[in-house]
């Protein structure tokens, strides 16, 4: 199992020089990955652009994986996640992994925008901006004549990693249609919205349910992560009993959260310091 920061891009962490400064404090530390989220408004606290902030993250740390966690690509132009994702590979050596899905808040987020709100439509320009993220990073040439219009299009170079950047993709656990795309890439991030606020976590039977979905519809046996948002609560012997039981169920990524109401930034920056307590 490989240990994992899933880090706001708002309120206190709507920095993109502090962003960096905690990934540096990460990668010294042993973390494995250290990934943001990208939302474009919460309330009236500062948000940081997770784009620029992950090119900042880049040049500051030189082995931990980084990337978005999750990006709404049905509100982005996917030629731009594209070209934007190619580039931070290349800025960070090879080390970038693209989380997406169709996006929260669609009311706080879409809305206002004049984006897409519905999830059925949401869905359908998902997978035609998945389609077109991966065509663009073959460097062939791309028709599509669907909800976008593309001729002749082409993203250079190609990445640094082959043979394509990692895609992640997010999804509500017991909802299958995100597995069923999730099985298309090279992970998953599963979640789930609980009736209690407290009860947030998988269980290690959801997991394994999630993880036999997954096989029955994967074309493929090759390596596939799981990447789950887990807590110990701050029990080191209950931590050792998770990581057993949740690395045996399929979990590959442990995902930690750091959050603006789980304690100050000082007691953040601590325990990102004290390294992911793997054993």
């Amino acid at each position: 199992m490989r240990f994992g920061l899933s880090v706001q891009n708002f309120g206190p962490y709507g920095d993109p020089r502090l962003l960096a400064d905690l990934a540096r404090d990460a990668d010294a530390a042993g973390w494995d990955g250290f990934f943001v989220w990208d939302h474009l408004l919460r309330g009236d606290a500062p948000v940081a652009d997770p784009w620029i902030s992950l090119a900042a993250i880049a040049v500051a740390t030189e082995r931990v994986r980084i990337g978005t966690m999750v990006t709404p690509l049905p509100r982005r132009r996917p030629w731009q996640v594209a070209r934007q994702a190619v580039t931070l590979d290349h800025l960070s050596g090879g080390r970038v992994t693209l989380g997406v899905g169709l996006g929260s808040d669609a009311q706080m987020e879409f809305t206002p925008f004049g984006e897409e709100t519905g999830d059925r439509e949401r869905a359908a320009l998902l997978d035609e901006g998945l389609e077109i993220v991966t065509r663009l990073w073959s460097g062939e040439a791309v028709d599509v004549h669907g909800r976008y219009r593309l001729r002749g299009a082409r993203s250079l170079p190609r990445a640094v990693q082959r043979p394509r950047i990692p895609i992640w993709v997010a999804g509500n656990w017991p909802n299958r249609g995100p597995l069923r795309r999730a099985a298309r890439y090279e992970g998953v991030f599963p979640q789930r919205i609980p009736a209690d606020p407290d009860d947030w976590m998988l269980a290690p039977d959801d997991v394994r349910a999630i993880v036999a979905a997954v096989r029955e519809f994967r074309a493929t046996d090759e390596p596939f992560d799981v990447a789950v948002a887990l807590s110990d609560e701050g029990d080191a012997a209950r931590r050792a009993d998770m990581i057993a039981e949740y690395s045996d169920g399929g979990v590959t990524w442990w995902m930690e959260g750091i959050l603006e109401d789980a304690g100050t930034l000082e007691e953040m920056r601590a325990l990102i310091r004290e390294g992911p307590r793997s054993g």
